[in-house]
């Protein structure tokens, strides 16, 4: 009996295994063939101008991308900040920008995104030379975990959207985290769709990591914040900032790495509409 027991369970196992993706895949088809609320268009318009600069193919294609994500992911208020439609579209909207044009399986280790109204506080054990360890706090507007949660703050999130050309947007920063997470851990390589890109990778991001460390220390002006020069998971997620939100002075200055992350993202944003002039909408609370 216990034999028959733990083939059964095996052959059950295997069947999921085989028939899982297919049904997924079904179940988003669905959800990516059904009208977009036209409410959550105007919230696009609204609080996503990326949106407006985007061709119209892309338009529709990140539309279906937030109904999946919206429909998959838990969004979670904390500390008194209210989950509505406002707050997953703008979250949403930005996130899903880093999966266009690609095969997706939208950011599969994330389950729950942590909404605080504005920076949150984080406590942090630091080891001090001594090997006495010091307990610290700081406020942060973001945070990935390889365990399934990204952490924003709401406050963060509009402005980020809002202003399209500052190179500064936590939302774009932390699902870049989440991309390079994928296999479990941040590195600053996520995943390029085959191992004969990563050469080519390394060599350009290695050597635009340490231009920029060079420039950090000594304080250089920099396209990018010096915060991407602390390690090279920062890094990938800083130049994803700036790709996206300064993306024809990344092509003029940084031209290889422009190049890497349009390969990787599969798409130019040099080329799409220039921003209007950035205004920040108050936060929805």
């Amino acid at each position: 009996m216990v034999l028959i027991f733990i083939l059964a369970v095996t052959l059950l196992v295997i069947a999921w295994l085989v028939a899982g993706p297919f049904l997924t895949e079904r179940r988003r088809r669905k959800i990516r063939t059904q009208p977009f609320p036209a409410a959550w268009r105007s919230i696009l318009r609204r609080r996503v101008p990326y949106y407006l600069r985007l061709p119209r193919n892309l338009q529709r294609q990140l539309e279906q991308h937030i109904q999946v994500f919206i429909a998959e992911k838990k969004f979670i208020g904390c500390d008194g900040q209210d989950i509505t439609d406002e707050v997953r579209v703008t979250i949403a909207a930005q996130a899903c920008l880093l999966i266009l044009n690609r095969k997706t399986d939208y950011f599969p280790k994330l389950a729950q995104v942590l909404v605080y109204p504005s920076a949150f506080l984080v406590e942090r054990v630091r080891a001090e030379p001594s090997g006495v360890l010091q307990e610290e706090r700081h406020a942060l507007s973001g945070e990935s975990w390889t365990h399934g949660q990204v952490i924003v703050s709401w406050e963060d999130a509009v402005e980020g959207a809002a202003i399209v050309d500052d190179g500064r947007n936590v939302v774009l920063h932390e699902f870049a985290h989440q991309l390079d997470q994928q296999k479990g851990y941040a590195n600053g390589a996520p995943y390029l769709g085959g191992r004969d890109r990563y050469p080519r990778w390394s060599q350009v991001m290695s050597h635009e990591f340490s231009q920029l460390q060079y420039r950090a220390a000594t304080a250089q002006p920099s396209l990018m914040s010096y915060y991407g020069a602390t390690n090279p998971a920062e890094f990938f997620a800083v130049a994803t900032e700036v790709f996206f939100e300064q993306p024809r002075e990344m092509a003029a200055l940084h031209p290889a790495l422009y190049e890497e992350l349009s390969a990787l993202y599969r798409v130019d944003p040099a080329s799409w509409a220039r921003p209007t002039s950035p205004s920040v909408l108050p936060a929805l609370h």
